[in-house]
């Protein structure tokens, strides 16, 4: 399992129409808070902030055709060359992450194909390099490509 160790929060948030809102920076917009929601807005922040992963590089919720169904993704980070680089599935705090999580993240990833998967529910974070083979769980996010350690 990963660590986590998340920035002080400082999110944007209203309550419009009844409901709650967060603004999501990369999509540049507000977006109903849920709990999976949360956990998205957090890992963001963790890896734009602490693993300086670039913004600019992160798509956030797109969707994708997955057999004959749509689907969509919470987090997908491409590599400088705007190859897909790590995709990443969020779930609610209260959802155990679980063999069904796993599954989901790597249907989704036969369409991407990016190298690294990660799955999260803000507590535990597994990600798995499956470029080894076989794939492999990692004990630490990698680092962004073509950033020097520091």
């Amino acid at each position: 399992m990963i660590r986590i160790e998340y920035p002080e929060p400082v999110f944007r948030t209203r309550t419009q129409s009844g409901r709650d809102e967060i603004f999501d920076p990369v999509r540049k917009s507000w977006v109903r808070l849920t709990p999976e929601e949360w956990v998205r807005q957090q890992i963001l922040r963790w890896m734009t902030e602490v693993l300086a992963y670039p913004p600019g590089m992160i798509a956030v919720e797109k969707e994708l055709t997955v057999g004959e169904m749509k689907k969509r993704f919470d987090l997908l980070l491409y590599d400088p060359s705007h190859k897909p680089w790590m995709l990443v599935e969020c779930k609610a705090p209260s959802v155990e992450l679980t063999e069904k999580t796993l599954m989901q993240v790597l249907r989704y990833n036969m369409k991407v194909q990016a190298a690294y998967l990660v799955i999260t529910n803000g507590h535990a974070c597994f990600a798995a390099d499956i470029r080894a083979q076989p794939a492999a769980w990692i004990l630490n996010m990698p680092m962004y490509p073509g950033r020097e350690k520091g």
